[in-house]
């Protein structure tokens, strides 16, 4: 997957032909949930799914894979519909500001295993405006366990063990995984959830820090906590996730509007490109989003590029 080009003139006619009809951004989860049959759309399903591959293409030669893994349960909802809407603007910033070059994007959605109806939905990477209806597709089911504690570990495990990518495989360059949400992942990836959900055949449960150190071997890992939600202030939660990614590895936001953007300036730290809106950017970041990422932007500036592995190329300007 991967090929064509995303337009933003795609993406407002589709969003102008849904308000004319009145119908919501979210049409497939909104008749689900009022129908009461949820079901995963056939095009997220994770169960057989095999891997979602990024791979090189004439139009993409030199493809680097996104992942934006979104907690679809209680308050989170609105940071999925602030993600959509910003759409354009995470397109603008990641193409326009040559953060990354040709980016393939999967979006996926977690919820709570233990209760929810769909705890997991997984899209495909994407180039094109295939990733906006992957988005749409979604159902923001608002459920979850009430424990602060939601299932992002089988974001973890759907990253470290069903997708393959090409910047990987052919230049040891790492993806990107953006982990977003307002809770605790649980301590394991359970062998009879991973049965359920994906159909595979794990002999025995995998500890959360295994997942994520296996993850980390193929992707830069990022917690972004909104705000706005329930538990994004939380000092709980940050300390959890502080604990297991590191302090400079998570980012909290004072609003999810502020997702796009955070995500395309972080890409920028990691690959040494970020600039202040001079030679190839319209403006500065917002000062919220700035004050974000400052433990993100502080950690490279003093960390020196180590080689392909790393993805940087040269030492990422301060913001």
């Amino acid at each position: 997957m991967g090929s064509g080009s995303w337009s933003a003139t795609t993406y407002n006619d589709h969003v102008s032909a849904n308000a004319a009809a009145g119908r919501d951004t979210f049409d497939y989860s909104a008749k689900a949930i009022r129908s009461g049959d949820l079901r995963v759309h056939q095009t997220l399903d994770p169960h057989g799914m095999g891997v979602r591959e990024s791979r090189d293409n004439e139009e993409h030669p030199d493809s680097n894979a996104v992942i934006i893994s979104l907690d679809v349960t209680g308050s989170m909802g609105a940071v999925c519909r602030a993600i959509h809407a910003d759409l354009p603007r995470l397109h603008e910033l990641i193409l326009g500001h040559k953060y990354v070059p040709h980016p393939q994007i999967m979006f996926a959605a977690v919820g709570d295993a233990t209760c929810d109806k769909v705890p997991l939905q997984v899209g495909q990477f994407e180039s094109d405006n295939r990733m906006d209806q992957n988005l749409a597709n979604m159902i923001l089911e608002g459920g979850g366990g009430g424990q602060k504690t939601e299932s992002y570990e089988l974001a973890l495990y759907t990253a470290a063990r069903h997708t393959a990518a090409d910047c990987w495989e052919k230049r040891q360059r790492k993806g990107y995984l953006f982990l977003i949400g307002d809770e605790k992942a649980y301590p394991a990836v359970k062998r009879q959830i991973v049965q359920r959900v994906f159909g595979d055949g794990l002999q025995q449960d995998i500890p959360l820090r295994e997942i994520i150190a296996e993850v980390q071997q193929r992707w830069h890992l990022y917690v972004i906590i909104p705000g706005g939600a329930s538990h994004g202030g939380e000092k709980e939660i940050i300390d959890f996730w502080y604990d297991h990614v590191g302090p400079e590895r998570v980012i909290q936001l004072d609003s999810p509007e502020d997702t796009s953007e955070c995500i395309a300036l972080t890409i920028g730290l990691n690959e040494g490109t970020v600039n202040r809106g001079g030679q190839d950017g319209p403006a500065a970041p917002r000062g919220s989003v700035t004050k974000a990422v400052a433990r993100v932007a502080k950690f490279f500036a003093a960390t020196p590029a180590t080689g392909a592995e790393s993805v940087r190329t040269t030492r990422p300007r301060r913001l």
